[in-house]
């Protein structure tokens, strides 16, 4: 069996035959960058069909296996999600119109503003997580449990490398 980074890797051995020896990374670079843009679809998908954007997913399970009250603070979103405040107020604007989750001002510090889930979007967060954790056994299907669990160390020991250890 084969795929289209064998063919590209094919085409550079036959184009640049002395890049050979140096093609070996094409293996794991390319097919995780594909694998990206298939999930990055697959989400995209997932989403739209909910009324949720990929992103916004993303802010409900963080703030939902945060535990109770179901709240953090934006500046453990940047940290979390890798993307800019301005993004990240933007998302939140959005979310809080759509009443999945509300700004709290902190007791003992009222400069803090903590982003807290509502119980709408609790529930929201409740129920995806069921179908989306669906829709990834659906994306792996044809894989055994130990090949699933051998990629992901696998992929794990390349993020550790990279320094991608910890999401707090």
């Amino acid at each position: 069996m084969s795929d289209a980074v064998d063919a590209i890797v094919g085409q550079w051995e036959k184009e640049r035959p002395e890049l050979v020896d140096a093609l070996w990374p094409v293996q794991l670079i390319a097919r995780v960058q594909r694998m990206h843009r298939v999930l990055d679809r697959e989400a995209k998908a997932f989403g739209a069909l909910h009324g949720v954007e990929t992103g916004e997913f993303d802010v409900l399970t963080t703030l939902r296996r945060s535990g109770p009250p179901y709240a953090l603070t934006a500046g453990a979103f940047l940290k979390a999600a890798m993307v800019t405040s301005g993004a990240i107020t933007n998302r939140i604007d959005r979310m809080e119109a759509k009443g999945l989750v509300e700004r709290v001002r902190d007791g003992g510090d009222r400069r803090t503003v903590k982003i807290r889930l509502t119980e709408r979007g609790k529930e929201l967060t409740d129920t995806l997580m069921v179908e989306h954790l669906q829709n990834y056994d659906r994306l792996v299907e044809g894989l055994d449990r130990e090949e699933i669990e051998r990629a992901a160390e696998l992929l794990r020991k390349f993020l550790e490398l990279h320094g991608d250890t910890s999401i707090t």
